[in-house]
C-alpha cells in the first residue's frame, strides 16, 4: 500500500503538524509506503528519502538519516 500526501501540514498549527508526522512515521514503520510531496524542510528532514525536482525534473535523489519526532 501507499499514502500520498500533498502538503499534509500546510495549513496546521506546530502541534498539529508533528502528531501527523508521526502517526506517519508509526504508518510506514508498519510497513506502508509514504510519498509526502512538501516545501517545508522540517518535514522533508523526517523522510528516509528525498528527492527534489526543479520545473518536472528531478534534480537530486538522496538517502537521509532520519529525525524521529
Amino acid at each position: 500500500s501507499v499514502l500520498l500526501a500533498d502538503e499534509p501540514t500546510g495549513n496546521l498549527d506546530s502541534k498539529t503538524s508533528i502528531e501527523i508526522l508521526n502517526i506517519f512515521q508509526k504508518l510506514n514503520e508498519d510497513g506502508l509506503t509514504l510519498l509526502i510531496v512538501t516545501h517545508d524542510p522540517d518535514v522533508a528532514s523526517r523522510c528516509k528519502r528525498i528527492i527534489k525536482m526543479m520545473d518536472g525534473s528531478i534534480i537530486s535523489d538522496t538517502l537521509n538519516g532520519v529525525k524521529s519526532g
